[in-house]
């Protein structure tokens, strides 16, 4: 048999031979053909087991995250009902003390307020000591929270607090043969949280907390709701200061008959025991608008880190954004203008509205309200050029979760309806009183003007902010000096050869575009006129009460509380707008 397969073997022919070597080729092509495709099936159930794999830990991790959610959800719940049981307690005892000053007196308000101070510095000092010092506590920062020029003003707005607190000690010292300790204690309590409350905004406004997130959450509510409370309480303190109240002796523009929350519960056998008393009392007063605008500022940084607790966030570096007025000149002057004139018609005014003659005060307010519409005027005027400015932008729109924002632009827009209360209020009355006099025309006339500005003025700064900041690239100038380079080759060791491009480059300022110009231009013009806007309802101009139209149209309690809820949110807006204001003008 072998012989015979050996004998049949050995006859092979030319064809044969070709067809074999087809054939292997083939063949091997084939199998490594089955080779490469047993391959890629390997790897295409790899990459299949892989994605599963990933799919698989996706629904771990999402299904962790929702379980986190579930665990964290009460942590929300129970943060809001601390805020809002501290808030209407809160609401009932000032409400207490102002209608019922006997049962619930000021005094006990001031108990309230020393109760939940200490808690909150308590709850501070350990977030400092402790909390942000975990592993991997704060792995995340938010960039737009707490920006320098926020915390500049909390600072500055927390010194002169601090000065009105050791003004109310040294008030309420000479008082203290008569009245109760609690008077001296408050402000000392409040002095200490202010100093401890400022240095923790200024470290951890930007923390996103990741660990002990239900105690962040309660504790920063229960920082909210005192400075809420704190806000609410010199707010009613300077409204009934500033509050006239008349009787039958008395007309309607009078200042006589002031209301003081802060006295001494109405006891006039209590009397000081020293002679500044009053002098203390007037400064006291003059700088509860810092206190004011202090508590607001702590509380839109205290709600962002509430927002922030917990958050995942890109870690993109920051926009550094420089404040210089390089290349803007008409704004910041014409602000500086209106600025100094809206202080001197203050002045004037406060001196001239209460003289006994009748001639006089309406000299005054009607020297009031021409400033005043003249700057409302001037103002919308800007306003509407930079609305149009924008239009002809191409700037996108920021995109993306941003708590501060999203907080800046309710705060605008709800603070405003303060405002258009108080005017919508003023042209009722005024319209259904009758245009008798050119001081009842032009109270009119400002009235309807502020509710156009505070329409176009809410459409521009929110436009702004929503806005992508410029980024500004240092640029320079390549210029070949041959002095230079001769120098430089005189300089030069003998073993390295000049290059024949050797140059000196000398920055050069380029010039902002003609819209970021315009834009920064109204951006410092209506921060100067905004700021002149809450200068003289802050610290005392109430034309609302000095004009008697008001209170003959709507009676004297139902214009009080008006005024007195509407024109403290007015006064917010104004400074909330100078705050967002001075966004703009850095991201333009």
């Amino acid at each position: 048999m072998g012989q015979e397969e050996d004998s049949d073997a050995l006859p092979v022919t030319n064809q044969e031979i070709h067809a074999s070597i087809l054939a292997s080729i083939y063949g091997m092509d084939f199998e490594a053909g089955k080779r490469d495709e047993a391959e890629g099936v390997q790897q295409i159930s790899t990459v299949h087991a892989a994605a599963l794999g990933q799919r698989s830990a996706s629904v771990a991790l999402s299904s962790t995250s929702v379980w986190r959610d579930r665990a964290g959800s009460w942590g929300w719940m129970l943060s809001a009902f601390i805020l809002l049981n501290v808030l209407i307690l809160g609401c009932a005892l000032v409400s207490g003390s102002v209608f019922n000053g006997v049962q619930v007196s000021n005094t006990h308000l001031q108990v309230f307020l020393i109760i939940i101070i200490i808690p909150t510095t308590a709850w501070m000092l350990f977030y400092k000591a402790y909390t942000c010092r975990e592993e991997e506590a704060v792995l995340y920062k938010d960039v737009h929270a707490g920006p320098v020029w926020l915390r500049g003003g909390l600072v500055l707005f927390g010194v002169c607090s601090l000065i009105m607190d050791v003004f109310k000690i040294a008030y309420y010292v000479g008082y203290t043969h008569c009245d109760s300790p609690v008077k001296i204690v408050f402000p000392v309590v409040q002095a200490v949280f202010i100093l401890v409350q400022t240095y923790f905004l200024w470290l951890h406004a930007k923390d996103c907390v990741q660990v002990q997130r239900n105690v962040t959450r309660c504790g920063l509510m229960l920082t909210l709701a005192t400075n809420l409370m704190l806000w609410m309480t010199a707010v009613t303190e300077e409204s009934l200061h500033q509050t006239v109240y008349p009787d039958s002796s008395t007309n309607y523009t009078s200042r006589t008959l002031l209301l003081r929350a802060a006295a001494a519960d109405g006891d006039s056998s209590c009397q000081c025991s020293h002679t500044s008393c009053s002098i203390f009392e007037h400064a006291y007063y003059y700088l509860y608008p810092f206190n004011i605008e202090y508590s607001l500022f702590a509380s839109a940084m205290t709600y962002v880190m509430w927002k922030n607790v917990g958050r995942l966030v890109d870690d993109h570096p920051p926009h550094e954004h420089r404040f210089h007025l390089r290349d803007v000149l008409l704004g910041p002057a014409g602000g500086l203008v209106v600025l100094v004139a809206g202080i001197a018609t203050f002045v004037v005014y406060e001196v001239d509205v209460l003289a006994e003659e009748q001639e006089k005060r309406d000299m005054a307010l009607t020297m009031y309200y021409v400033t005043n519409t003249v700057t409302i005027i001037l103002m919308t005027i800007f306003i509407v050029v930079g609305c149009v400015i924008f239009r002809l932008e191409r700037r996108e729109h920021a995109s993306g979760k941003n708590p501060t924002r999203s907080l800046d632009m309710g705060l605008l827009v709800g603070s405003s309806m303060g405002q258009f209360t108080v005017s919508y209020f003023t042209i009722v009355a005024v319209l259904g009183m009758g245009i008798d006099s050119h001081v009842n025309a032009l109270n009119l006339a400002w009235s309807i003007l502020t509710v156009v500005e505070l329409c176009l003025q809410n459409v521009f700064i929110i436009e702004g902010i929503r806005r992508e900041p410029h980024h500004d690239v240092r640029r320079a100038s390549i210029f070949s000096n041959l002095l230079a380079l001769h120098a430089q080759e005189e300089r030069r060791p003998s073993h390295i050869p000049m290059s024949p491009r050797s140059s000196i480059a000398i920055p050069v300022h380029k010039p902002l575009p003609w819209k970021r110009k315009m834009l920064k231009e109204i951006s410092a013009f209506l921060l100067l006129s905004n700021i002149i806007l809450w200068i003289m309802p802050a610290f005392g101009a109430r034309p609302q009460f000095d004009n008697p139209i008001g209170t003959e149209f709507y009676e004297f309690h139902m214009w009080v509380a008006v005024v007195n809820i509407g024109l403290p949110f007015g006064i917010f807006y104004r400074m909330h707008s100078v705050a967002s204001l001075f966004e703009v003008y850095l991201t333009s």
